[in-house]
């Protein structure tokens, strides 16, 4: 009854904001996403029936607190699908830092349920482990169907869950991560943002954007995917900025980097966007053609950069690669 499985994180296209179910976290809407690799996280997982307790280990440390929690709400769906109550032990690692904006809770979650599933002995398709991985973080959803996912909004399983969209833009696309460190706090900007005055107008566009943005996926349009992304961050900024703790994610070096990237595009016609989730990390989407030039651009505003590509689905690895 044990399991190791690798997941991607994910840049959010469309993002989603907000939920109307948090307990089984179920975003208002629906969202979109592109998985980024190398980067991962590797889960390994145990269920052990004469043990006592559950053990969650990250980066070589005990989780406790909310983060515990989070995490038993994807192990206790994990047993409830099983039909037992075996306590389990499950450590993780990621290759990349988390909690600066880069999706280390989607890759996360997805990486655990995936292992825990396949621990558990289910029996599931990828979109039905995005049930499970939602359970944690609804992002992780679309990590767990990868590369470009579409999450569905609804308030069941069978509606709520992540499919793969196919596209020709992932052989080509590129994106520059651009590291700027800065604390966040995700999951209280998803409590509070009904009350933002500009939620209702984030509701009112995102549902064409949504259709607009599976068209240009669709059509393989580079520039129209990712001029969407660009702009949904903004309106993301807008809505989490205007909530009652006025949340300002940006540091000084995401502005520098929104403004090299726009001089790249205006002066020497480079193919390129910026997006940002809830972080001060910036992904920097562009082509393989043009990638070196953009990222010797990014790095001069100070910043630490990675090179990254599309990432595929959660995957389940070899019993050689366990953690434990």
């Amino acid at each position: 009854m044990k399991a190791t499985a690798k997941a991607h994180p994910i840049q959010g296209l469309v993002k989603y904001h907000g939920m109307r179910d948090t307990e089984r976290r179920m975003p208002y809407h629906d969202s979109i996403s592109v998985c980024t690799a190398p980067s991962h996280t590797q889960t390994t997982v145990e269920f052990r029936p004469d043990a006592d307790e559950d053990v969650y280990v990250i980066g070589g440390e005990a989780v406790e607190g909310r983060g515990a929690e989070r995490i038993q709400a994807v192990v206790d769906r994990v047993r409830e699908l099983a039909g037992f109550d075996h306590r389990v032990r499950l450590e993780s690692e990621n290759s990349f830092p988390s909690n600066i904006g880069f999706g280390s809770s989607a890759s996360g979650f997805a990486a655990a349920a995936m292992a825990l599933s396949e621990a558990a002995d289910l029996d599931m398709t990828r979109p039905e482990v995005s049930t499970i991985a939602r359970r944690g973080s609804a992002s992780a959803a679309r990590a767990v169907t990868g590369a470009f996912s579409h999450l569905y909004s609804g308030m069941n399983d069978t509606d709520c869950r992540s499919e793969r969209i196919e596209t020709d833009l992932e052989d080509d696309l590129r994106i520059v991560a651009a590291h700027v460190p800065a604390y966040k706090e995700t999951e209280q900007a998803h409590a509070e943002a009904a009350d933002s005055h500009m939620f209702q107008a984030r509701m009112a566009h995102i549902h064409a954007q949504i259709d607009d943005m599976r068209d240009a996926l669709y059509d393989g349009d580079f520039d129209a995917a990712f001029e969407l992304a660009e702009h949904d961050s903004l309106s993301l900024a807008a809505t989490t900025m205007t909530g009652p703790a006025g949340w300002v994610y940006w540091q000084p070096r995401t502005i520098a980097v929104f403004n090299a990237v726009r001089r790249l595009r205006n002066e020497e016609d480079v193919p390129v966007y910026f997006s940002t989730d809830t972080g001060a990390s910036v992904y920097i989407n562009t082509t393989e053609e043009h990638v070196d030039r953009v990222e010797e651009a990014v790095a001069d505003c100070g910043v630490e950069t990675d090179v990254w590509g599309v990432g595929g689905p959660a995957e389940v690895l070899d019993e050689s690669e366990a953690l434990f």
